[in-house]
């Protein structure tokens, strides 16, 4: 909850519109939980060049894909690209515990599996719209609520 409290404060006191601090948060939010893995901030910062967006607001929402989210997040993308396009030919899940997570089997299989980038690019792509989606409309709620309530 104090995460979320911080997170609406420095929103709050980005000196631009709510309307474009929102967007800028959006628009963060859909780059931060793109598939292009790896490249969020880098995106993030191009997104900021390139048009102008609040920097604080953009890279607040790329930031939001914090570690210990990536893989349960990107594993639901995979999961949300499988029901969407079907499961690729020739991948089967195996039957795996919480502790299979922490052997080498585990991730030699894993790695095996490129056959899984496919969905997983458009489960995440299909996600980080929705996400981004939402982001909009809560921050611009937030910002305004708490620029009403503090003056800011």
């Amino acid at each position: 909850m104090k995460l979320l409290r911080e997170l609406v404060v420095r929103l709050s006191e980005v000196p631009d519109t709510p309307e474009r601090t929102a967007l800028a948060f959006a628009v963060g939010v859909f780059l931060g939980f793109s598939p292009l893995l790896g490249l969020h901030t880098v995106l993030g910062v191009l997104c900021i060049l390139l048009f102008r967006t609040n920097k604080v607001a953009t890279m607040l929402g790329v930031w939001l894909n914090v570690p210990w989210i990536v893989v349960p997040y990107y594993g639901l993308a995979t999961w949300v690209g499988v029901k969407v396009l079907g499961m690729p030919e020739g991948v089967s899940f195996p039957a795996i515990g919480l502790m299979d997570l922490f052997g080498i089997e585990f991730w030699v299989w894993l790695v095996g599996q490129w056959r899984l980038l496919i969905p997983a690019f458009v489960g995440s792509l299909i996600l980080c719209t929705l996400l981004a989606c939402l982001a909009y409309p809560v921050a611009l709620i937030l910002v305004r609520n708490y620029r009403k309530r503090f003056e800011v």
